[in-house]
């Protein structure tokens, strides 16, 4: 599937999705309401076929968090790459986890370096860090370290 196959069927199935552009992949960006129910749509739709989540991450902008996840078909071999703006007071967003497992992981990591809640998880807490380290998330531009001085 090329990419203008793709972006056409896109437009289609998630009215909602604004493009960017300038990008190597396809790269949406998704409202926190749209979300859930467009991933749905991406993980049954039968043409494109989106069975793999590769990467799941977050970006810090000291105003706001963007989640960044990739996804591609391994049929079509397409790569996509969906970008949802959170607050950065409360960061909120549903779980894909039930769709792609892999999910599971990378969501609990960016939980607790981030602090992204993932509504409906099944298993949210910390990954990697030790106990007393809930809420600190030393991934925030924010999190300032008295041990290490650092600060950024």
């Amino acid at each position: 599937m090329t990419n203008d196959v793709l972006k056409i069927k896109l437009a289609e199935l998630l009215p909602a999705a604004t493009f960017e552009e300038g990008t190597e992949w396809i790269t949406i960006q998704l409202s926190p309401q749209d979300f859930s129910t467009s991933m749905q749509l991406l993980y049954r739709d039968d043409l494109l076929s989106m069975n793999y989540l590769f990467c799941l991450t977050c970006v810090d902008w000291k105003t706001h968090l963007t989640m960044v996840y990739h996804l591609t078909s391994t049929t079509h071999r397409c790569p996509l790459v969906i970008k949802v703006k959170l607050e950065n007071t409360k960061p909120e967003i549903e779980t894909v986890s039930h769709f792609w497992k892999t999910a599971i992981f990378h969501e609990r990591e960016v939980y607790e370096m981030f602090g992204v809640n993932f509504l409906n998880h099944p298993d949210l807490r910390l990954l990697i860090l030790p106990d007393g380290w809930e809420g600190k998330n030393p991934m925030r531009k924010d999190f300032e370290d008295p041990v290490n001085m650092i600060k950024l």
